[in-house]
């Protein structure tokens, strides 16, 4: 059992990446680039602790949602190219270029932009076209009014489209129905831009469920985000047979025991009233930490191998447990919070969310630990 000499930790096993990554790369035909998606801080794993690992891994490409994002990968020592998936408001734009990344383009007005500072930077901007398939959200509508604006952005001096993207709405389903749409649409746009004159050289669509179950969509490069943290992207059913791991654990210690007796309210507004005499253990996290509040009576911890329901609503900083049927618990044991066994995709169908959320939704204020 960890012993801890911090009031909590997230450990993050990068011995699990690598093999994710080995597991991806199994996946993907010669040639084929990964494109790491560290977006939402590493999905909450911490973007600078893991780079290392990954740049060992050889993975070519980075991707990040903004422009802060792409600045921390550069700072923490990243010279590949990075990504901005998401938007850049124009007052930041000048970012783009001191840190040397590559944003996405979906309007000739932003291009015009960015287009100007580059030329006072005198430089040529790398830059990525994205083309709204059907998701919907960002990009440039994928018909045949694309091209004339395309063109107009491909005859400005001073960008360089590196690359053309869309995002698959729906390409965790096993009927692949709705992405083989997206990906024939897209498919056909790209055809129509490069027979207009427009170079694109890289072509990337396929994320993180679309790399397991869709292999005709690799392109040039590949999009991993989940599957490098090992969290579940398709079916429940069908991800246990990938074999890919969990890498993120989460663990905080008891603070206080107690004993009470029967007909005791527990917590903010006595949502939990004992019925027996209980023992109740005190730990020292809430959903200032990104310990969902909606956890409340619902959820439970492992203390010394035993499991701990939480008794009680989840406070900012602390929360209760039920620890009457664990022998012998006591201040400073170790607490449980997320494990392969209480696993991110537990939490979530628990709380009847995705995973991405439960990860990226723990605090900078827990530290994260490489191990």
């Amino acid at each position: 059992m960890r012993k801890l000499s911090q009031r909590t930790v997230a450990v993050v096993n990068l011995g699990l990446l690598e093999k994710n990554v080995k597991n991806i790369r199994s996946r993907l035909n010669d040639g084929v680039e990964i494109m790491a998606v560290l977006k939402g801080d590493g999905y909450g794993h911490g973007e600078k602790g893991i780079y290392p690992t990954l740049k060992k891994c050889g993975i070519e490409r980075y991707a990040v949602a903004v422009w802060e994002e792409g600045a921390s990968l550069r700072e923490a020592g990243a010279v590949e190219p990075i990504l901005l998936l998401g938007d850049t408001c124009d007052g930041q734009l000048e970012n783009v270029i001191k840190y040397n990344l590559t944003p996405t383009i979906f309007s000739v007005d932003t291009a015009e932009k960015l287009n100007l500072l580059a030329k006072w930077s005198r430089i040529v901007q790398p830059i990525n076209i994205k083309i709204d398939t059907g998701m919907s959200r960002i990009g440039f509508p994928a018909d045949s009014t694309i091209i004339e604006k395309i063109l107009k952005i491909n005859s400005m001096e001073n960008l360089e489209i590196t690359g053309a993207f869309t995002h698959f709405s729906r390409a965790d389903e096993s009927d692949g129905i709705s992405a083989s749409k997206q990906f024939r649409l897209y498919l056909d746009t790209v055809k129509m831009l490069e027979e207009a004159g427009i170079s694109i050289p890289c072509k990337h669509v396929a994320n993180s469920p679309a790399i397991l179950l869709m292999p005709e969509t690799q392109l040039n490069a590949v999009r991993a985000g989940d599957i490098l943290f090992g969290l579940c992207a398709i079916d429940e059913n069908e991800w246990e047979r990938e074999d890919l791991r969990q890498i993120i654990s989460w663990y905080t210690y008891v603070a206080m025991v107690k004993e009470v007796s029967k007909d005791t309210e527990v917590g903010y507004g006595g949502t939990f009233v004992t019925n027996r005499t209980t023992k109740i253990a005190t730990i020292p996290v809430g959903f200032a930490d990104g310990y969902s509040r909606r956890l409340s009576n619902i959820g439970k911890v492992i203390i010394n191998g035993g499991e701990a329901p939480i008794i009680g609503r989840i406070c900012m900083d602390q929360f209760m447990v039920d620890v009457t049927d664990i022998p012998d618990v006591k201040r400073g044991d170790t607490v449980t919070l997320l494990d392969e066994k209480l696993s991110v995709l537990w939490m979530a169908d628990l709380l009847n969310t995705n995973v991405d959320e439960i990860v990226c939704g723990i605090s900078k204020r827990v530290p994260r630990i490489y191990e």
